[in-house]
Formats: structure tokens, C-alpha cells, sequence
């Protein structure tokens, strides 16, 4: 099938959606200044698994393939999620982990083995394959399969239940009627992903579609996300739509440099089959160490954390620098930036071994860099993060 190509694709509301998201992307960017807390920042962009097999399906433009994923109904489904992950950072014997989790990892300082904020961003590296359900807006699940051991994630009505069976340890948190109607749920499929991505469409961007693809057994279209823009890291985006229901199957997310998709996400099987009422069911097991946390909405961030928008706030100046793919945030740490290998001591020597040294007209600092997201932070503690090359970085610098 010969691609269709929609630039600049507008749909209703997207400019205040795109003023909205531009608020939510600076917010993200306000996380623990070090490579391994901004590649955090990057588990929402989650994408997917290579699968062979070219349908004959009828012809579609892009228009048309993004509406029919805009108005897919599917609420029932169950199956089973390959995500690999390749950040491109070094191996810190499991420093980044503890890093990405608000510095400490699951289970220390009283920490929940079960605590999903900690357990969910251990899929930020590596391969995962997850066991998936839901059922309506009330009802999911998630388990995250180990070699001896499983980590489940299970939302029933009111209750979040998080449980460890290599700990046996149970999180335990309430969502009020507020946190339901309000609260923004992390993507956890592929459509989740989907939709992120279809966000940052305007007229930086060239949408086609590619032709067709086989995956989890069911046929699809293949809509490519394009960035016109250079400067960016992002290379394409590729998202797989499900041909009969319009639900996004798989998610790639592949580098401007090229080489191997920074992350893989994408169904190996699914049903849209109505999930059994047990799936979602779930009593402690004996002898489980249970921690409450609460309602959700109000719980204080545990370990000494902040929320996205008390860290805002506690920044000076926060910003967007840019547009488009090239939209880099910047934000003042108050501080005095980090120790460099000129200014004296081991830390100092092991940071500059992570990163380039740059100069300009903003002065002296250090790009920390992945595949995906890099980060500038100059010597006098000012911060510049995207999906942008490290030129590009030191341009939105000197130009702040």
C-alpha cells in the first residue's frame, strides 16, 4: 500500500490542548537532576515490537486513521506486553534504578516493595513482559512477569492494590471520587502511547501511512510520525492500529541516529473479549506486610519527594524554550550546579565521565546524554532538558 501523507494534521481544541500539554511537558521535565532521573521522564513516550505479515486492506488516508483511533470504543481487552527499553545508559550495577525510583529503592527508608511508583519505573531499561486486563475505566491490571516472581498492579473501583510475591508485600491506596473524575493515569497500553504522541502533531510534523502489518494475529495499519524538524533525537514514531477497532496495537519509537528502537512496546497477544469479574479480585496473602497510603489525591510524596508542581514552583523561571520536537525546557535549580573534575574531587571526575563539556555565551556545563532525552545543566545550576541533540541544547542556552 502506497503511504498517504497528512502534514500538520489540526484537530478541535488543539491549540489550548498544545498550551495545556506545553504546562504538563515543562512540569515533567522538574525531576532529579542527573541523567538517570531525566531518562524517567521518558517512560511515557514507551513504544514497540517488530512483527511480520502485509494484509490486503483498503486504502486509508492518515486523516482518516488518526479519527479512527480517536473514536475506537474498546474498553474490554486482555492479553499479554512485550516492552524492551535501550536508554543508552551506562550500567551503574543498579544505581539508576534507585535513581529513577526518588533515590531509594524499593523497600528501603520503609519503604513498599510493592510501591508501584518505585516497581513501574523499572521498566524504563531493559526487556518486560507484562500480563494486561481491563475492563471499563474501573478496572485494570497490570503484571509485570519475573523469572520466580510477579509484580501486579490492580485497580477495582475504589482500590489500587500493589503486590510483590518475591516480598510478599502489599501497597494499598484509595482513589476518591475527585482523584477518579481528574486524575491523569500513566499510559499503560499501547493506544495510551498512541495518544501521547498524536499530541505533539501540528505543522512541525508529517503523518503518513506505511502500508500494513500482522501483529498479535490481527491486521493493521501502520500511521508514521515524522518530525520535520532537525535538531530533535526523535527519529520516527510508528504505531500499529488495529484495522476492524482502531485500537493501537504496537508503539516504535525509533532514534534519529539510527540503529535500534530506544523502546519496544506492543501486544504478542490480545482479546477484546470481556475480562473475566475475577481477574480484578484481590485479598492479601497471608502474612503479607500491608502498607496503607491512603487517598491518593491527598498522600504526601513519600521519601522526601515533591509533586511536579510544588518542584515548579520551587524553580526559578521555568520555561519552555522552542516548539515543535525541538521545545526544550529550561529551569533554575538555585544552586550552584554540579562539581566538575576541575573543580577537585572524585564526584566531580566521575559526573564529567557521563558527560560532554560544553561552553557558550551562558558560560560552562555538562550534557548529560540518552538515546531519547538529554539534558544540559551549566555551572551556575541552570537546566536545559528535551528530545534534542546536544547543539541543540546549547543553542536554547545561549539564547535564554
Amino acid at each position: 500500500m502506497a503511504p498517504y501523507e497528512s502534514d500538520g494534521i489540526k484537530t478541535a481544541g488543539q491549540d489550548e490542548e498544545r498550551r495545556a500539554g506545553r504546562r504538563r511537558k515543562a512540569a515533567r521535565y522538574v525531576v532529579p537532576v542527573t541523567v538517570m532521573g531525566v531518562a524517567a521522564a521518558t517512560i511515557g513516550l514507551v513504544p514497540a515490537l517488530a512483527d511480520s505479515g502485509d494484509p490486503d486492506l483498503p486504502e486509508i488516508t492518515a486523516q482518516e486513521l488518526i479519527e479512527k483511533i480517536a473514536t475506537s470504543d474498546v474498553e474490554q481487552l486482555s492479553g499479554t506486553v512485550k516492552i524492551s527499553t535501550d536508554l543508552g545508559l551506562p550500567d551503574l550495577g543498579g544505581l539508576e534504578s534507585g535513581l529513577m525510583s526518588g533515590g531509594l529503592g524499593a523497600g528501603e527508608d520503609g519503604g513498599s516493595a510493592a510501591d508501584p511508583q518505585a516497581r513501574l519505573t523499572e521498566l524504563a531499561s531493559g526487556t518486560h513482559t507484562l500480563r494486561v486486563a481491563a475492563d471499563g475505566p474501573d478496572r485494570q491490571k497490570v503484571s509485570v512477569l519475573q523469572d520466580a516472581a510477579e509484580y501486579s498492579l490492580i485497580h477495582d473501583g475504589k482500590d489500587v492494590w500493589g503486590y510483590d510475591s518475591a516480598s510478599n508485600e502489599v501497597y494499598h491506596a484509595t482513589v476518591s471520587d475527585q482523584a477518579e473524575e481528574s486524575h491523569e493515569q500513566p499510559p499503560a497500553t499501547p493506544k495510551d502511547f498512541a495518544e501521547e504522541a498524536l499530541k505533539a502533531v501540528d505543522d512541525t510534523t508529517s503523518v503518513t501511512v506505511d502500508g500494513t502489518a500482522q501483529v498479535a494475529g490481527r491486521d493493521a495499519y501502520r500511521l508514521v510520525i515524522d518530525p520535520k524538524q532537525s535538531g530533535t533525537t526523535v527519529g520516527a514514531i510508528t504505531v500499529a492500529v488495529d484495522a476492524r477497532t482502531g485500537m493501537p496495537l504496537k508503539f516504535t519509537l525509533t532514534p534519529a541516529a539510527g540503529g535500534a528502537a530506544v523502546v519496544d512496546a506492543g501486544f504478542t497477544q490480545v482479546s477484546f473479549a470481556k475480562p473475566d469479574a475475577s481477574t480484578f479480585d484481590f485479598e492479601p496473602p497471608k502474612g503479607a506486610k500491608i502498607t496503607e497510603d491512603g487517598a491518593l489525591e491527598d498522600q504526601a510524596p513519600e521519601h522526601g519527594q515533591k509533586s511536579e508542581e510544588e518542584l515548579a514552583k520551587g524553580f526559578d523561571g521555568l520555561s519552555v524554550i522552542g516548539e515543535g520536537w525541538n521545545a526544550v525546557a529550561s529551569f533554575d535549580t538555585g544552586g550552584e550546579g554540579l562539581p566538575t573534575a576541575s573543580a577537585g574531587g572524585d564526584l566531580g571526575g566521575f559526573l564529567d565521565s557521563l558527560g560532554d563539556q560544553v561552553t557558550g555565551s551562558f558560560g560552562s556545563g555538562t550534557v548529560f546524554k540518552t538515546r531519547l532525552i538529554n539534558a544540559l545543566i551549566t555551572e551556575d545550576g541552570k537546566v536545559y532538558v528535551g528530545a534534542v541533540t546536544k547543539d541543540t541544547l546549547v543553542q536554547a542556552a545561549n539564547g535564554n
